[in-house]
């Protein structure tokens, strides 16, 4: 196994990703950063690091597997950010968690994806998101020439004022992710289906008389509310007016745990 691709995604856009850079590999495996023995890489050359932008940063629970993952000195190491266009400075902030483990971050993609942040509105139209799955095949495809030559590349970043702005924002907000789950609700539409427990990757949704009850330990990966077959979960008082969305080439038995050899 020349190259190991962990990653981590909630409504389909990271591992939709991931396989496709995967595609422009030889002899990758890609695990899922949830998989509980997915901590060794083995005599891997190449490890990668694919995710979504959590709040402009780096999502918690993938800080946390970064932080605890087995690496190689000397290893080859490359990361795919997966925004809706305000990567920040997400990619920098994983160059200094490497850095700071005398490792090197040899390249570091901003890959803009459809929106799957349903509080702030819908994934736009169909048209707009065609232009983006465009753009993102043709962005993974240089990181897939890069990654496969053993290059560097110059660690993608947002402007200034992004750096500044979100990286405060992100810092407030790190710990109290867990909390945010307090305005996910269902509604009446919601017949007790069990798919936003299977989903979640961080088991934190049981159900109670019937209803998902959210309890407090949230990645806000919002695979809950995107995936309910009923569309019956909301976060708040707007989403029952957005548009659900995750990925279009990704199924709901996709994102259950697995392992995907290639």
């Amino acid at each position: 196994m020349k190259t190991v691709i962990f990653y981590y995604t909630g409504t389909g856009n990271s591992l939709w990703s991931a396989r496709l850079l995967a595609q422009g590999l030889a002899d990758v495996r890609l695990r899922p950063m949830k998989q509980a023995d997915a901590l060794a890489t083995g005599d891997a050359e190449a490890v990668g690091f694919v995710f979504p932008v959590h709040v402009w940063g780096i999502p918690v629970p993938v800080v946390q597997f970064i932080e605890k993952l087995s690496l190689r000195p000397r290893v080859y190491l490359f990361a795919l950010a997966v925004n809706a266009g305000q990567v920040s400075r997400t990619l920098i902030q994983l160059r200094g968690m490497m850095a700071g483990r005398g490792l090197k971050l040899a390249a570091g993609y901003s890959i803009v994806l459809p929106s799957n942040y349903i509080p702030w509105g819908g994934p736009g139209p169909a048209e707009r998101q065609k232009k983006m799955f465009d753009g993102a095949r043709s962005k993974i495809a240089e990181a897939a020439d890069c990654i496969g030559g053993r290059r560097s590349a110059p660690i993608e970043k947002g402007p200034l004022w992004q750096r500044i702005v979100f990286t405060v924002i992100y810092k407030m907000t790190f710990k109290q992710v867990h909390k945010m789950d307090k305005d996910f609700w269902s509604d009446d539409k919601c017949n007790a289906c069990g798919v936003c427990v299977q989903i979640c990757l961080a088991k934190n949704i049981e159900l109670q008389e019937g209803k998902p009850v959210w309890r407090h330990h949230c990645e806000q990966c919002l695979a809950c509310i995107q995936w309910c077959p009923q569309e019956s979960i909301q976060f708040g008082k707007k989403t029952p007016a957005y548009q659900r969305y995750h990925h279009p080439q990704v199924s709901l038995q996709d994102m259950m745990p697995h392992v995907v050899e290639h």
